[in-house]
């Protein structure tokens, strides 16, 4: 429980943290390949429908890239892995290359990013990797397009040795010093980030005898303790981007971040393919979607914002491979969606269980982050489990400072003897402590803010002290 408490206690640090810290987004990726799908300007207009302005391509088709420009997403295009090695051999191949696909565009496109190939390490493209991507930065710089645009490379989980437990996360040994250091003191030195395919239905389908479904799926569940950093995770990807974490940090590369460019669920597959299906995809990109716009960063990175593109945009029916990859798309290519799923922080917050709830901050004439402008009271929710609602109610009894005097055995708000009941006394407590300022209410989820006084028994909630 000690270990829960400090995860509750570090989470809640993390929520004071100024400006430095940004919430998440969702993106998705874009596929083509297909002979089905809308027209560029269809999709523009469905992204938009559906609120979501950031994208990734596969590639810079001059009808696509063209297609969002004056529209206000951002895109990140992508360097096809069978152009690295002309990269990186010469730069005058990567300067007529930006010139034809990037300087042309941008900025009426606005393109944040440049994927510089795909999952390199699976495809014999490794040795090519550093210097393309070397290359590709230089020729931005030529052009005055380094300060806006970012490099960097997506990679699969295959690349690390370890990922469990999270602490002990590491990259394979033989592409540590060839290319792993090498690419990530170039993302350091560019001010960019590391890109990374992330996929918990591939760890489950293989090791379901071993992973529980609802972690996998963001649903409730114990969760699994990391004896090494003491961290109880709750879901599978958090795991899965602090085991990269974990493995950057041993290569002392700490201030480099992290951003999912690849993570999905299938909603059909094959017989062995366990765990696809319709219902699961629902749950995992709804659910992941809720974690993303209305969560924090993960356990070892709270302040850092945590940026994910969903796979897939649509249904691909020319994709190789097992039923499953055909079927990762969120649409049909009629438009019409698979399953409906929240996309957007509204929809997030309206269709959530409780799960995340999180007070809206209001605004104050400073610009700053305030409390809200009348009397509101912080609550325990009743679904995130009785091991979570324990460990923050530990929290806020013991190093959060809460008055938990009053749901003391005889005490006057200890009936009714629910834990619900007593979470929620001691975390109003420590949110009218705090002035009722933002993020004062969340407790890693457990908590959220109501604007009519709560009803437990007789027991009087307080307003102030």
């Amino acid at each position: 429980m000690a270990s829960f408490a400090l995860y509750i206690f570090l989470m809640l640090i993390s929520l004071f943290v100024p400006s430095s810290e940004a919430s998440g987004s969702i993106g998705i990726n874009y596929g083509r390949v297909a002979n089905d799908l809308p027209s560029p300007s269809k999709v523009v207009e469905l992204l938009k429908t559906e609120g979501l302005n950031r994208v990734k391509l596969y590639d810079t088709d001059a009808n696509v890239v063209t297609a969002f420009a004056n529209t206000s997403i951002k895109v990140i295009v992508a360097m096809p892995n069978e152009l690295l090695s002309s990269s990186a051999a010469n730069q005058s191949f990567t300067d007529a290359w930006v010139k034809a696909n990037i300087s042309g565009y941008h900025p009426a496109t606005e393109i944040e990013a440049i994927a510089v190939g795909n999952e390199v390490f699976a495809n014999n493209y490794t040795n090519y990797l550093v210097p393309a991507m070397k290359n590709v930065h230089a020729s931005l710089t030529k052009f005055n397009l380094h300060k806006d645009i970012k490099i960097s490379s997506p990679i699969a989980l295959s690349a690390l040795e370890t990922s469990y437990p999270v602490s002990s996360g590491s990259f394979k040994p033989e592409l540590v010093e060839p290319v792993i250091k090498p690419m990530l003191e170039f993302l350091r030195r560019t001010g960019s980030y590391l890109m990374i395919n992330a996929y918990p239905f591939f760890a489950y389908s293989a090791n379901s005898d071993k992973i529980s479904l609802d972690y996998a799926l963001f649903k409730e569940n114990p969760g699994v303790v990391d004896s090494g950093n003491g961290f109880r995770y709750t879901n599978l990807l958090d795991a899965q981007i602090d085991a990269v974490y974990a493995a950057m940090s041993a290569l002392k590369y700490d201030d480099v971040n992290v951003t999912v460019t690849e993570t999905g669920w299938p909603s059909k597959g094959d017989s062995n393919e366990i765990g696809a299906g319709e219902d699961n995809a629902a749950s995992y990109n709804g659910n992941l979607v809720k974690r993303v716009l209305t969560g924090r960063g993960t356990p070892l990175r709270p302040n850092d914002s945590l940026n994910v593109f969903l796979f897939a945009l649509f249904n691909e029916n020319q994709k190789p491979g097992p039923t499953s990859e055909r079927n990762y798309g969120l649409f049909y290519p009629s438009e019409q969606k698979v399953y409906d799923i929240p996309l957007t922080l509204t929809e997030a917050n309206v269709n959530s269980s409780g799960v995340g709830k999180r007070e809206v901050p209001v605004n104050g004439n400073n610009g700053s982050t305030t409390s809200f402008s009348g009397e509101s009271w912080c609550v325990a929710s009743g679904d995130v489990g009785k091991e979570k609602l324990q460990g923050a109610l530990d929290y806020a009894c013991g190093e959060g400072g809460a008055d938990c005097t009053p749901i003391q055995n005889g005490a006057t708000c200890y009936n009714p003897n629910t834990l619900e009941a007593h979470a929620s006394y001691a975390f109003n407590s420590y949110y009218q402590k705090n002035s009722r300022a933002s993020g004062s209410c969340d407790f890693g989820g457990a908590a959220y803010v109501v604007t009519q006084p709560p009803k437990y028994g007789k027991c009087e909630f307080p307003t102030g002290y």
